[in-house]
């Protein structure tokens, strides 16, 4: 199992300190021959911000590889899903043995959500430094 996760992809714009990488991700039978003809195939266009890269000579246009790591991967997803998860099922077993009343319940653990998004929102650039991408040259 490779140790990074690669999508292909055209640079898109380059500021100073970033550079926009467009890349096509697909579902799986999105490259199936009836894709087309078919409701179940997906295909989304998404833009990736890449810090920049000193010493390399990126032109809008060029193709490139976007790379991340495959614990970048696994930290998105703790912090996405497993996280998030885990605090409403905690909040709505605690507050429901605690009163019983489970729209209460239901609202308290809807609500810890709010704080702990908080709480990611304030710590976005450590989180950007963790979960960073860069590029190579195909």
């Amino acid at each position: 199992m490779s140790a990074n996760i690669k999508h292909q992809g055209i640079i898109d714009e380059i500021t100073d300190d970033c550079i926009k990488v467009r890349i096509i991700q697909t579902s799986a039978c999105a490259s199936c021959k009836v894709a087309g003809h078919c409701n179940a195939s997906e295909s989304k266009e998404k833009i990736i911000d890449v810090g920049k890269c000193d010493g390399h000579d990126y032109r809008v246009g060029d193709e490139v590889v976007v790379i991340a790591s495959q614990n970048s991967g696994l930290f998105a997803v703790l912090l996405s899903s497993v996280v998030p998860l885990f605090l409403l099922v905690v909040v709505l077993f605690a507050v429901m043995s605690l009163t019983g009343n489970e729209v209460n319940a239901a609202l308290a653990s809807l609500g810890s959500l709010v704080p702990y998004y908080f709480i990611i929102y304030m710590c976005r650039d450590k989180i950007r430094a963790r979960l960073s991408f860069r590029v190579e040259r195909e």
